[in-house]
């Protein structure tokens, strides 16, 4: 068995262990970058469960903290935020590249997500990853696969019902299934899919897979759009317009800090901002965080969740609303 992943984590607690005042994205920038010697060299990719699970027996057999942060690839600063946290709470760090083709409604979208594993596998080192997971389809659905993991409830409107039942079954299955090959202690998931991470927290609950979710807030750009890898697939054109999500949202806390405390009209203020930029939203509503459904009134915790197709490139985002400066 390889020596290699115990130097890897040393070489990674060393970085973990850095100026706490650089944000993620500038080590990683630096590291990439200038070759950073505190960056480890030792990280090692690896494409079977087999291969992953022998990769981390020493770790597990010596108590070590796993942390894995699951991806499609097409990695940007927000994944790398991911790595951060888990680079500072863990001991071992897991970066899965996969592109899952059970959670795509739509086999153009599918073709279209941008793929470049070479330059994930050095983001991934640079941001402290000690292994990289890059399964093909074929490892991870063999011939004969016969098993779905579907979640009901929170599952089932918004993103659900715009994408159909299989989008998140697709999210579950394969969810499930990185959880049990890596066996992590933690597991980090960005705040943007904040259903996708009710729904993973579902199925943890359910089915007592011994992991906690991990959320990191959403990174963006300075106009305020959401950070996705599917941001690259926007004409100038479009990516001009694509702020407004951002700008929705923000309109529907504006209403809200002015006295507005009705959910309809509070979401007619985001629809209404978005409109000013030509965009037209799929959907944007106030839902409760764990269930998603549709809240009565602003009381207890309150998010508002959007989703708009900009240029045939579709976005989503969302904001916890604040009430009389608290979470709502």
């Amino acid at each position: 068995m390889s020596s290699a992943l115990p130097a890897t984590i040393e070489g990674s607690a060393a970085l973990s262990a850095g100026d706490p005042s650089t944000t993620a994205t500038e080590r990683t920038r630096a590291a990439v970058s200038a070759g950073d010697p505190s960056i480890p060299r030792m990280m090692r990719t690896v494409r079977t469960i087999a291969a992953l699970r022998e990769a981390l027996l020493p770790a597990r057999h010596s108590g070590r903290t796993i942390g894995l942060v699951p991806t499609m690839g097409s990695l940007h600063e927000g994944h790398l935020s991911l790595v951060a946290a888990a680079r500072v709470a863990c001991d071992v760090v897991v970066v899965s590249l996969f592109v899952n083709p059970r959670q795509f409604d739509d086999a153009a979208d599918l073709a279209a997500y941008p793929r470049d594993e070479a330059r994930d596998e050095g983001l991934a080192a640079g941001g402290g990853a000690d292994l990289v997971f890059a399964p093909d389809a074929a490892e991870l659905y063999p011939a004969g696969f016969a098993t779905t993991v579907g979640v009901r409830g929170v599952a089932e409107p918004l993103e659900g019902a715009h994408r159909s039942a299989a989008h998140f079954d697709g999210v579950a299955t394969v969810v499930t299934k990185l959880l049990n090959a890596a066996g992590p202690d933690l597991a980090y998931f960005g705040a943007k899919d904040a259903q996708q991470v009710a729904v993973v927290r579902r199925l943890v609950a359910d089915l007592a897979i011994p992991v906690r979710i991990e959320t990191v807030p959403t990174a963006r750009e300075p106009d305020g759009l959401a950070l996705s890898s599917r941001n690259a697939r926007l004409a100038p054109d479009d990516r001009a317009r694509a702020p407004a999500l951002h700008a929705g949202l923000t309109a529907a806390q504006a209403a809200v800090d002015e006295g507005e405390r009705e959910p309809a009209a509070v979401a007619a203020a985001g629809r209404a901002a978005m409109a000013g930029l030509d965009v037209e939203p799929e959907y944007l509503e106030l839902v409760d965080p764990a269930t998603f459904a549709p809240v009565a009134a602003l009381h207890g915790e309150v998010l508002a969740v959007v989703a708009a197709t900009v240029g045939g490139v579709r976005l989503i985002d969302n904001r916890t609303l604040t009430l009389d400066g608290r979470s709502s």
